[in-house]
Order: structure tokens, then C-alpha cells, then sequence
């Protein structure tokens, strides 16, 4: 239990340090004429606002207006929150709120603050932006955003107060851990007072004791470790692929340059001046090796040893030529009885490649069990291959006869837990989809699809406005639009559920993440997942 005097002495303290830290001592006029505002007082949150304020966490309500003692809303303590993480706005094409229009200035902040699980609606469509936060609310919030929020469950004697039994169960461990950490404190009388309004002065006071809490704004400031980002190359020129990249995360390019012809010979596509400009980028290019889905010619080559062995020699002998960093295999419909020589050819590569040196990966399907994979023997690729790629999509694909979504987070964490359980996570790279498909259900129940990219997606968002549901277990909206005999349904891809795929693969310490396709995709997605990048970064340990 907190003792009243105690706490009264330590309040004292505080303040007195405060007015040290800040100058009021030497002159109320000299000490004013210093402050960001005209309306801020010489109390316990004159420092947290001016720190705030000079690190543009918070900002005045004009004028030279601060309005210390107004209550803050949860659209304005998600903004101060995403500022001092460094997240960046982000405005996505898919409205995940009725009530955060993408017209409120809220809107670029109440997006990443959900994409990143930093904050709840109050309901499935409802997300009260100018409600004002209340004290166990914020308290959730903030140790939601600083990773601390089940850190601790119970609170320890010494952090209880003395109305603990009003805190709600739902806020009980973050006010415990907060209360630890020091970042949050009862009043005088030892009460939480856990259903009050937090104040604009409030907010500021915890955003500056989080910020200055030993080693936490060191990591704020600091850069994401790099990681691969692979995209691939689809329908576009080099010059349209060049912009693509340039406005993405992408640092390794994966153009469609090289394929297996009928006769075993290479068809070669290089484009050298791609390979240039990457370079001058600070960028790599694994050009991408496919056989265009031809069973026959596929097999005639792997099976063949002499030809193989021909195959991959004029493979190394491009990567010198052209000086590309690596390659990337995409061989699909390959026989089942192809495995053991398909696993000897990218053992022959790779050797080949070692030598030059460049980086050899290989494309994978998740292990389904059918004909489909059963070429990939999965772990001698991981040991024979520098990456292994795990194509994570086609869960529904064209033709398949049962409408639903090409990646759904739980057939994506069950392909890739199955994965890693043969290849090692520091070898794997997660490929997750810009692309999506649009269903249509007959009155007899044959569902028929069309493949859309996120640009055509989100037009017909635009345009039909369809009725929309985010599901919980797939980690996708849900679209259904057109007439009950034929209705339209689309699993969306936007920013939160690709964050959703992405911190995925980075809760696993993935070697890196790809995307099919380049120019798939809205430019949001990149800025959702940077700011995903940065934020799993973070280790707000205590």
C-alpha cells in the first residue's frame, strides 16, 4: 500500500527538483519569457510539456495556447504516442473505423496506431477519436506501445493504491507495470482514480517520463537493423520497376531475367543497365530463374545430368558476365519424381555461384502434401541453397473451386512454422502477397475469381463500397459487394494485414521478407511497413 506521507514527500521532492531543473527560481518573468506557451504553469508539467514541445511530440492548440488542464483524446494521445516512436502517418485506402474519416487530420495516425496493435477500436467499427483517454485507458495504451503490457499481471504491494479495487481488470497488469516502472503515479490521497480524465499536462508527463526512462530514446532514434527485401519484377519495364523500387523498402531486386528453354538452353533477358542503377543504389539484384510451369522441358533437364550440369554452368557464367549479386529459382509444376535431381541441381549451383561469389536462393511452396510440393525435399534445400524463399500465397488460387483469401494469417504461420522446423529462420525469407483475388458465387455455389492487384482492389473499394468487416482470425478485412444472386467477396491486402504477415516473419528473426509484386501495390503499404520494421525493433526491457 502507498503511504500517504510517504508520498507527499516525494511529490515534494519532485517539484522542488522540477523548479530547479527549469528556472523558476531566478525570475517569474524571465522563467515565462522562456516557456513555449502563454497558459502553462510552474508546476510538476512545465518540463514534460516544453521537452515534448521541442521534440515536436506535442503541439499547442494555437495561439500560443496550451490548455494544460483540457482533457486529451485518444486521436490526440495516439498522435504523441506515434510521434515519439517514430512512426511515421500513414493513410491507407481502407477506412478501418466509421467514425475516423479519412478526411480528420486523425485519420494518418489512427491507421499505423492500429496496424501495429498500438491501440483498439471501442467497437468493430467504432473507434471514439474525440472521446477523451482515461486513466486506466492511457494506462493501457501507452504500455501497450512500450511493449510492457504482459510484462506483469499482479500488482506488487508497494504499487497498489488505495481504490486498486476500481482499476478494471482489463487495465490491472498495465497499471501494475507501469506503476513499477515509475512512469505513472496515484495523487496525494494514494488513489489512482482510474475512471478520470487524463489532462493535455497528464499526457505529456508520461509521454516525457517513457522518453527519458534509461535507454528508450536511444532506441527511438535509432535506425532498424537491415534486413532482405526482395521484390520481384512482374509486367513492368525497367525504367517502371526502377521508380517502383525506388518509393519502397526493397533492397534486393529480383528481375524475370533467365528461363529454361525447351531444348535445355537458357533464354536470356539481362538487362545491364538495371544492374547499374542497383548497384548505384546501394542495391542488390538476384535475377530470377524460372521454367516457364513446363513439366516436360523441366524434367528432361533435371533428370539428365549432363544437361543439368550445362544448365547451371550457363547460369554461373551470366551472373560473372552481367555481375549480378545472386539468383533466385522459381521452378514450378515440377514432377514429383524431380525431387532428388532437382535438390542436385541447386546443390550444383550453389557450388557454382560460391565460387563467383553470388548468393543462391530457391522459391518454395508451403508443404501441402500434394503433387504440387512435393518436388522441394525442404531441409537438404536449406542446407544446399543461401536462402530458402517461402512463397506465402495461393492458399485460394484461380480455378480453386472455394472462394476465400490467397494468404490468411493462419495457413501462413502454419506453412512457415512448418518450414522452419527443416530450414533454419536465418536462411528463410517470408514472400507475402501485393495481390489479391475477387470472387463471385453462382446461385448454384461455383465460386469464379479474378486476379486484382491492391491498386484495382482498393478502386473497387472506392467505387462499389462494399459492406466491410475486419476478421480477427484471418487478420484481413472482408469485401462483399453486388447482388445477392451473384454476391463479390475479396479478402483485402492493405497495410494491416500485410504488417500483420510481416511482424509475422519478424517474430520469428526471418533472414528477410519478399513481395510479389512490384507495382502490385499502393505506395501506403511501404510507409505501414517501415513503420512496422521499426517498431519490432524495439526492446523497451526494463
Amino acid at each position: 500500500m502507498i503511504r500517504k506521507d510517504a508520498f507527499r514527500r516525494t511529490t515534494v521532492s519532485f517539484l522542488l527538483i522540477m523548479g530547479m531543473a527549469v528556472g523558476f527560481y531566478p525570475s517569474a518573468s524571465s522563467a515565462a519569457a522562456a516557456l513555449p506557451y502563454d497558459d502553462i504553469r510552474n508546476n510538476y508539467a512545465t518540463e514534460a510539456i516544453v521537452n515534448m514541445t521541442k521534440l515536436h511530440f506535442i503541439t499547442g492548440t494555437g495561439d500560443r495556447l496550451f490548455q494544460p488542464d483540457k482533457a486529451i483524446s485518444r486521436a490526440e494521445f495516439m498522435t504523441m504516442i506515434g510521434r515519439m516512436l517514430g512512426i511515421r502517418p500513414v493513410s491507407g485506402a481502407i477506412p478501418p473505423f466509421a467514425d475516423v474519416p479519412k478526411t480528420a487530420w486523425y485519420d494518418a495516425w489512427v491507421q499505423p496506431a492500429i496496424q501495429l496493435g498500438l491501440a483498439e477500436g471501442t467497437s468493430p467499427r467504432t473507434f471514439e477519436p474525440n472521446r477523451a483517454v482515461t486513466r486506466e485507458e492511457a494506462a493501457v495504451i501507452l504500455a501497450r506501445a512500450l511493449k510492457q503490457s504482459s510484462a506483469a499481471t499482479v500488482a506488487p504491494p508497494d504499487a497498489r493504491y488505495l481504490d486498486q479495487d476500481r482499476i478494471a481488470s482489463w487495465a490491472q497488469p498495465s497499471v501494475a507495470r507501469l506503476s513499477v516502472l515509475g512512469l505513472i503515479a496515484g495523487d496525494e490521497n494514494g488513489n489512482f482514480r482510474p475512471g478520470t480524465s487524463i489532462t493535455r499536462q497528464d499526457a505529456a508527463v508520461l509521454m516525457n517520463r517513457a522518453w527519458t526512462h534509461p535507454g528508450w530514446s536511444d532506441q527511438m532514434q535509432s535506425s532498424p537493423p537491415a534486413t532482405i527485401q526482395l521484390g520481384w519484377q512482374y509486367a513492368q519495364t525497367t525504367a517502371q520497376f526502377e521508380r517502383q523500387v525506388a518509393q519502397s523498402t526493397v533492397n534486393t531486386l529480383s528481375p524475370p531475367w533467365y528461363y529454361l528453354g525447351k531444348t535445355g538452353a537458357i533464354e536470356d533477358h539481362a538487362d545491364a543497365a538495371l544492374i547499374a542503377w542497383a548497384h548505384q543504389q546501394g542495391k542488390q539484384v538476384w535475377a530470377m530463374v524460372g521454367n516457364h510451369s513446363d513439366q516436360a522441358a523441366t524434367h528432361a533437364m533435371l533428370s539428365d545430368k549432363a544437361r543439368r550440369q550445362a544448365f547451371v554452368q550457363q547460369l554461373a557464367e551470366r551472373v560473372r558476365k552481367y555481375g549480378s549479386d545472386g539468383l533466385n529459382v522459381d521452378f514450378e509444376n515440377v514432377m514429383p519424381q524431380d525431387r532428388d535431381d532437382f535438390t542436385a541441381f541447386i546443390t550444383a549451383l550453389h557450388q557454382q555461384l560460391t565460387a563467383v561469389p553470388a548468393v543462391l536462393s530457391v522459391n518454395v511452396s508451403p508443404d501441402l502434401g500434394s503433387d504440387w510440393t512435393e518436388v522441394f525435399d525442404y531441409e537438404a534445400l536449406g542446407k544446399n541453397a543461401d536462402y530458402v524463399v517461402l512463397m506465402g500465397y495461393d492458399e485460394h488460387w484461380g480455378g480453386d473451386p472455394v472462394a476465400g483469401s490467397v494468404s490468411s494469417l493462419p495457413w501462413l504461420r502454419q506453412g512457415l512454422s512448418d518450414l522452419l522446423l527443416q530450414v533454419p529462420a536465418d536462411k528463410t525469407i517470408l514472400a507475402v502477397p501485393l495481390y489479391t483475388r475477387d470472387w463471385q458465387t453462382s446461385a448454384g455455389g461455383a465460386a469464379v475469381s479474378a486476379e486484382i492487384d491492391l491498386l484495382r482492389q482498393n478502386s473497387l473499394v472506392l467505387s462499389k463500397k462494399p459492406s466491410l468487416h475486419w476478421d480477427e482470425r484471418l487478420g484481413q478485412y472482408v469485401a462483399q459487394y453486388g447482388d445477392k444472386s451473384a454476391p463479390h467477396r475479396i479478402w483485402l491486402e492493405d497495410g494491416r494485414s500485410l504488417t500483420l504477415k510481416t511482424r509475422l516473419g519478424d517474430s520469428y528473426s526471418l533472414a528477410g521478407t519478399a513481395y510479389w509484386y512490384m507495382g502490385g501495390e499502393s505506395s501506403d503499404i511501404w510507409t505501414s511497413l517501415r513503420n512496422a520494421m521499426r517498431y519490432d525493433a524495439y526492446d523497451f526491457s526494463a
